[in-house]
C-alpha cells in the first residue's frame, strides 16, 4: 500500500505581474498583466504530489483575512487533508512575482502566518498524523527554522522517509540536515549551504570545487572536506535539469524533455512535490528523480506556480515519450 505524503510547509496567494522583461535595480517597467494564483512553496509541493496520486496532508497556517479562504480552497479542490492547517491572527503570506516573456522570474514573499508555525504546533501536528515507515515528510524552509527541525525530527523517529526543500536556504546548518534522508536545494541553495558549512565548521578548502556535485559530495561526506549529514542530495538545475549524489554511488544528472516554456514559477516545488509522490508510491530515488524532473518540464508549460503542475495521466503520457536522458556523471 502506498505511504503518505506529509507537508510542513508555508501556504501563500501569489500576486503575479506578467511583463515584458524584468526591471533592474530602482527601475519600473510599465505593460504588465496581473493574475492571483495560490502559491507557496509548501502549498505548491502538495498540489504536486496530490495531481500524482499521493495522499496528501498538510501541515501549516493561514491568517483570518479573505485570502485565507482562497489558500484553503485550492488546496481542498486537490483532495488535501487540511485539518493541521490552523488559522491564526494576522494575514496570510503572500508572494509577489514578476515572470518576464522568457519565463524567467523575481520573487519577494511576505510570510505573515507561515513566520507562526511553531514548533510546538508542528510535533502537535505530526503526532496526530502518526506519520510511520512508507510515509514521506516532506518540510520547506518558509517557516522558522525550529519548526524545521521539529518537522525533520519527529519524522525521522517515526521512521518516516524525511525530505527538505532548502529553499530559503538562510540559516540551515549540519544539525538540521542530520535529520534529512533526501535534500532538495538547487545550485545556488546547496552552494550557500555549503558556504556557511565551512564557516560555521572552521573546515579549510584544500581544493576548489568545480561543480555541483563536489558541493553535495561535503554534505554527503563522500570526500576528504568533512563528515556527511544528508544521505543524499537531489540538485535541481532548471533548464538542464537535475544531478542526484549518493554515497558511495556514481552521480547522475537527469535532464529534462524540450517543452514550450511559459512561466518557470514553481517547476522548482514541482520536482520536490513529485519526488515525494515517487518515494512514497515506493519507487526508487532514481527512477522518483526521473519522474519528477519530467513533471517540473510539463509545469513550465502554463502560467502559474500551480497551473502547469500535471496530473498523473499526463505525466504518464509524458513518460511514454522519448526516454528522459540519464547519465553518468563521473569523469
Amino acid at each position: 500500500m502506498p505511504g503518505r505524503v506529509i507537508v510542513v510547509g508555508s501556504v501563500n496567494v501569489d500576486l503575479v505581474a506578467a511583463v515584458d522583461r524584468l526591471p533592474g535595480r530602482g527601475e519600473t517597467v510599465t505593460g504588465a498583466t496581473f493574475a492571483r494564483y495560490p502559491g507557496g512553496k509548501g502549498g505548491n509541493q502538495a498540489t504536486a504530489a496530490a495531481r500524482l496520486g499521493a495522499a496528501v496532508s498538510f501541515v501549516g497556517a493561514v491568517g483570518r483575512d479573505p485570502l485565507a479562504s482562497d489558500a484553503l480552497a485550492a488546496l481542498a479542490a486537490e483532495g488535501i487533508d487540511v485539518g493541521e492547517l490552523a488559522a491564526v491572527d494576522g494575514p496570510t503570506g503572500v508572494a509577489l512575482i514578476l515572470v518576464e516573456a522568457s519565463g524567467e522570474n523575481m520573487i519577494a514573499v511576505a510570510s505573515g502566518a507561515n513566520g507562526s508555525v511553531s514548533a510546538d504546533a508542528v510535533r502537535g501536528a505530526l503526532a496526530r498524523l502518526r506519520p510511520s515507515a512508507g510515509d514521506v515528510v516532506l518540510v520547506s524552509n518558509e517557516i522558522a527554522r525550529a519548526a524545521v527541525r521539529a518537522a525533520l525530527s519527529a519524522a525521522r523517529s517515526a521512521g518516516a522517509v524525511t525530505v527538505l526543500n532548502p529553499a530559503p536556504a538562510t540559516g540551515l546548518d549540519r544539525t538540521d540536515l542530520a535529520f534529512v534522508d533526501i535534500l532538495v536545494p538547487n545550485r545556488g541553495e546547496l552552494a550557500e549551504i555549503v558556504a556557511l558549512d565551512d564557516r560555521r565548521t572552521g573546515r579549510p578548502r584544500t581544493t576548489v570545487r568545480r561543480d555541483v556535485t563536489e558541493d553535495a559530495a561535503v554534505l554527503l561526506g563522500t570526500n576528504s572536506e568533512g563528515a556527511g549529514v544528508a544521505r543524499a542530495v537531489l540538485v535541481t538545475l532548471g533548464a538542464d535539469g537535475a544531478v542526484l549524489v549518493r554515497p558511495a554511488e556514481r552521480p547522475v544528472r537527469i535532464a529534462p524533455p524540450e517543452v514550450p516554456v511559459v512561466d518557470t514559477v514553481g517547476a522548482g516545488d514541482t520536482v520536490v512535490g513529485a519526488l515525494a509522490a515517487g518515494i512514497a508510491e515506493g519507487r526508487d530515488l532514481e527512477d522518483a528523480a526521473a519522474r519528477a524532473v519530467i513533471a517540473a518540464s510539463l509545469s513550465t508549460t502554463r502560467p502559474g506556480a500551480r497551473g502547469g503542475m500535471p496530473t498523473l495521466a499526463e505525466l504518464d503520457a509524458a513518460m511514454r515519450g522519448p526516454p528522459v536522458e540519464i547519465a553518468d556523471e563521473s569523469p
